[in-house]
C-alpha cells in the first residue's frame, strides 16, 4: 500500500472542500474509489479531469494499471475554461 498526496485544482478543489489531503492506495482507480466515496460532486467532477502523478500523465491508461508509489502526488486536474 502507498501513501502520498492528492492535489486538487480548480473545480476539483471546490468539490472536495481541500487543496490536498493524504492517501493510501495500491492503483490510481483504487484511489479514485476510496477519495469519491461519499462525495458525489467530486465524483462528478473527476469523471471529467485528467490526472497526474508525480508530474507524469495518465492519459488514456486504466486507472486501476496505473500503480502508485510510496510518496507520490496525485494531481487532479478539471477541464479549463480557456482564452
Amino acid at each position: 500500500m502507498a501513501t502520498g498526496k492528492v492535489r486538487y485544482w480548480a473545480a476539483a478543489k471546490e468539490a472536495a472542500g481541500v487543496a490536498e489531503e493524504p492517501f493510501d492506495a495500491v492503483t490510481l482507480g483504487e484511489l479514485m474509489t476510496k477519495i469519491t466515496q461519499n462525495r458525489a460532486e467530486l465524483a462528478r467532477v473527476i469523471g471529467r479531469s485528467s490526472f497526474l502523478v508525480d508530474g507524469s500523465p495518465v492519459g488514456k491508461r486504466a486507472h486501476e494499471e496505473v500503480i502508485l508509489s510510496d510518496g507520490a502526488t496525485v494531481e487532479v486536474l478539471p477541464p479549463f475554461a480557456g482564452g
